[in-house]
């Protein structure tokens, strides 16, 4: 017997029990996300995690193997156009031609989606001007910078002006300069009351852009909430201590006495997750030089994506390697 799901109004996006495998190989493990009307969500993971997956899967470019998914209410398999006609879809790479001109590639896809000619004119020109395209409107998009064509890619998402859009690593590539103007852009549209679901790697793009982050690896939801609540999972601060070659990194260790404490013996650096930073350096400090440890310097930081990952999985992000890479979008 089919189990139905009861969902909520206020959600423009929910998944429940999602599951996807490629061959013997299974990618998403019963995944349940829920994003607000309205809000940005991050679902955040390295490579292989299952983001792009899950995002192909509610954008009705993959079918699910189990579980349920409502996209502005309507089933992503019973209902596929109505999902495709409430959406817009970036992806991780940008999907425009080359040879047209930015407005052209605009103009084009507001008559693939039926408008009238000047309404399609009136559209292609208002995200021109919105995304600071005008000067480069009638150049060929082969001529633009990295960052230009991830904007009109962007743009081009928007042409029919969807209530949810769904960004796959919108700033992989980009520069810092066109990373904050990217930031910056998908701010201004979740203040136009667009509800945006966007992956990332990146906790400092989750943390500046999302209402709610959902971190998954290997396919399984391990953690939600806001940045804050995430990063105080792993301690609000880490010190780093170096260790002078002179003094034993052993002896650091066991001076320290910290349970929560990342021992990297090749570069001879000790990292203390600590709730109450300055306390917490100021023992260690002490503790290092009643043993008679030497350091070489020390530092107080954040967390990062690396740390969340190590506190959570044990394993860290998988980064960007290929094979990393290859695990999720060679199933895909």
């Amino acid at each position: 017997m089919e189990v139905k799901h009861s969902y909520a109004a206020e959600n423009a996006i929910e998944v429940k029990g999602l599951q996807k495998s490629f061959k013997d190989v299974e990618v998403l493990h019963g995944i349940d996300i829920a994003v607000r009307r309205g809000s940005i969500l991050a679902l955040l993971g390295p490579n292989g995690a299952g983001k792009t997956t899950t995002v192909r899967i509610l954008s009705t470019l993959l079918p699910p193997d189990g579980g349920e998914a409502r996209v502005n209410g309507y089933d992503v398999v019973r209902e596929a156009c109505d999902v495709r006609a409430s959406i817009g879809l970036t992806g991780q790479f940008a999907a425009v031609d080359p040879y047209l001109t930015g407005e052209e590639n605009l103009l084009m896809l507001g008559r693939l989606y039926r408008l009238s000619h000047a309404d399609a004119r009136g559209r292609t020109q208002e995200l021109l001007e919105r995304f600071d395209l005008v000067e480069a409107a009638h150049r060929p998009v082969k001529t633009y910078s990295g960052g230009m064509k991830r904007r009109l890619d962007l743009a081009m998402s928007l042409i029919a002006a969807p209530p949810i859009i769904f960004l796959d690593e919108p700033t992989t590539g980009l520069d810092p300069r066109s990373r904050l103007a990217m930031w910056a852009l998908i701010k201004d549209l979740a203040n136009s009351g667009a509800t945006i679901l966007l992956t990332t790697q990146y906790m400092d793009e989750a943390d500046y852009l999302a209402d709610w982050i959902v971190v998954i690896d290997e396919g399984r939801v391990i953690a939600e909430g806001d940045a804050n609540s995430l990063k105080a999972r792993v301690g609000s601060e880490h010190i780093d201590l170096v260790i002078a070659r002179n003094s034993s990194f052993m002896l650091a260790q066991q001076a320290i006495g910290i349970r929560q404490l990342q021992a990297n013996s090749e570069q001879r650096v000790l990292t203390i997750v600590a709730s109450d930073g300055p306390a917490t350096l100021k023992n260690a400090l002490v503790r290092l030089e009643e043993a008679q440890v030497e350091i070489e310097s020390v530092s107080m930081r954040r967390p990062t994506l690396d740390d969340v990952f190590l506190f959570l999985t044990g394993n860290g992000a998988r980064g960007n390697g290929s094979h990393a890479h290859g695990e999720e979008t060679s199933h895909e």
